[in-house]
């Protein structure tokens, strides 16, 4: 769906460094920067990358393709899915992207897979979680071990989720890697299952593994902050029970992704991703209400909980996000302002029960 609404003339200065079209956002969403073409250069041999087809996998896989080729290196990326959507295979191999067409719960399928010294784990299953209760296991605890099974010598980056932890204390920061998780839903105790099953292979196969924790990456196409935009053009109330949140450009996580590579390890390393602030829900829908020439109108009121998770030990390792969230908050007022399209695939942030 495309929203029109306005022009931008009226925005302040953070607006002049607008993104104007898919192809320049997926230009800037996949750009490496130096660290990560370093990162890339140090490894050795392929990447793989497992559920590409996914909201994030294709620029992270393009933005691996682009490190690789400006550090020298002639290995393969490889991007593996049921490819189901029309148009993106042939996108990824017009960049240099090698497909795989595979059904990843078919372990014959992907023992069959060749093998990388280097795997990026995508896969896994959040909406729809709700009346697929068996399938969101499967996917989220059986697939990893087929994955750990084949790629045992290999150094694995595999995605998790700031869902695990639960709700915590908004005045708190936000979660921490040491806290013990308490997740809430089915979603989110399959999502701890992931990560004990690939703990319990890299513990007893030797594999080398980076968790990552991501809370909330944010494309111009969707993410929380979208959420909250198309709220503030439509006049829909914004429900401010879950009135906290991080989010982070999703260029960012991207290139924080890669570096996790330089940090694999046996046992795991687990690392939270996010971005830096504990952003309001009501501020944030006040400030894109001037920026959308709208008053934002709201539900509910602030419950002293969220989901939020503490990044502190990722910046330590990465330094900090080259876009904050006032810019970030910017490019997706004028994103929707021009009639940039949308996923129309809410983040449902506000799920306070963990049913998604």
């Amino acid at each position: 769906p495309i929203l029109t609404v306005g022009s931008i003339s009226h925005f302040p200065a953070v607006m002049a460094d607008t993104i104007q079209s898919p192809e320049q956002l997926e230009d800037r969403l996949s750009e490496p920067t130096p660290e990560v073409v370093q990162t890339l250069r140090r490894l050795e041999g392929d990447l793989i990358v497992l559920g590409v087809a996914g909201k994030m996998g294709p620029n992270l896989a393009r933005m691996a393709r682009r490190a690789a080729d400006l550090g020298g290196s002639r290995r393969r990326v490889i991007g593996v899915a049921r490819f189901s959507s029309a148009g993106l295979e042939a996108e990824l191999q017009r960049h240099g992207i090698e497909t795989i067409r595979c059904d990843l719960l078919d372990e014959e399928a992907v023992l069959r897979l060749p093998d990388a010294p280097n795997v990026l784990y995508l896969a896994g299953m959040k909406f729809g979680a709700s009346g697929q209760e068996s399938l969101t296991w499967a996917m989220n605890t059986h697939l990893p071990a087929i994955v750990c099974r084949k790629f045992a010598r290999s150094r694995i980056v595999a995605f998790s989720t700031g869902n695990v932890y639960g709700l915590v204390k908004a005045a708190g920061g936000g979660s921490l890697e040491t806290d013990p998780p308490a997740p809430m839903g089915e979603y989110a105790m399959s999502c701890l299952g992931r990560e004990r099953i690939f703990e319990h292979f890299s513990r007893t196969l030797g594999a080398r593994v980076a968790i990552v924790r991501l809370n909330y990456a944010c494309d111009l196409r969707y993410g929380v902050l979208v959420d909250l935009a198309r709220k503030v053009l439509t006049g829909t109330p914004a429900d401010l029970g879950m009135g906290w949140f991080n989010t982070l450009w999703q260029g960012d996580a991207n290139a924080m992704t890669l570096r996790c590579f330089d940090h694999v390890a046996s046992p795991p390393l687990v690392l939270n991703l996010t971005g830096p602030e504990v952003l309001s829900v009501r501020e944030t829908c006040e400030k894109l209400g001037r920026l959308l020439d709208r008053k934002p109108v709201f539900v509910g009121a602030e419950a002293p909980t969220a989901l939020l998770s503490n990044a502190g030990r990722a910046f330590v390792l990465f330094g900090q996000p080259r876009v904050g969230a006032d810019q970030l908050l910017a490019w997706v007022a004028a994103w929707l302002l021009q009639g940039g399209p949308t996923l129309n695939k809410p983040t449902q942030f506000e799920a306070r029960d963990g049913r998604f």
